[in-house]
């Protein structure tokens, strides 16, 4: 038994595809994916890409995801990586995969002299809570992630807010 991970290609498109609907799918989140396969693939393979994704393959059968960017911490005065999503198809979990996604990341952000590795999980996800800690992650209680979008976003965007 074989654990692969690789940087997603273009052929991958409809894969990765794939595995954000059944991500969003796991968090009861299926009716918010408006992203179409055009898009990722515009936003992962363009010329210059700010957006990045690696395949999980066991014995050479895709399994998995890890789609992250670049952040910055003024704090730190550098890059650092930020984990959007990670995934493993539930017939493959407890085999590594996840721990394979994050330690490779990891090890980019340690040889790329990069100041940290952040994501965000959701609060009802027990079973990725506890593993994170077991990795030794911090899970940051005392943060609350803000969001604007769709109609919030739009609405405030056109305030006579701005100078």
């Amino acid at each position: 038994m074989s654990i692969a991970i690789r940087a997603a290609r273009e052929e991958d498109t409809g894969l990765i595809f794939d595995l954000v609907r059944e991500l969003a799918e796991y968090e009861k989140l299926a009716d918010a994916v408006d992203a179409t396969p055009d898009a990722i693939a515009a936003a992962l393979f363009a010329k210059e890409p700010r957006l990045f994704c690696d395949i999980a393959e066991w014995n050479g059968e895709a399994a998995g995801f890890a789609v992250w960017f670049l952040n910055f911490s003024t704090f730190r005065g550098r890059h650092g990586i930020y984990l959007e999503d990670l995934f493993v198809r539930p017939a493959y979990r407890g085999r590594g995969l996840g721990r394979a996604l994050m330690t490779q990341l990891a090890g980019r952000c340690v040889e790329q002299g990069l100041a940290r590795f952040e994501w965000s999980v959701l609060d009802w996800n027990a079973p990725s809570i506890a593993f994170y800690r077991s990795i030794g992650a911090a899970v940051m209680d005392d943060w609350k992630i803000c969001r604007l979008s769709g109609p919030a976003l739009q609405t405030f965007a056109a305030k006579d807010a701005r100078p």
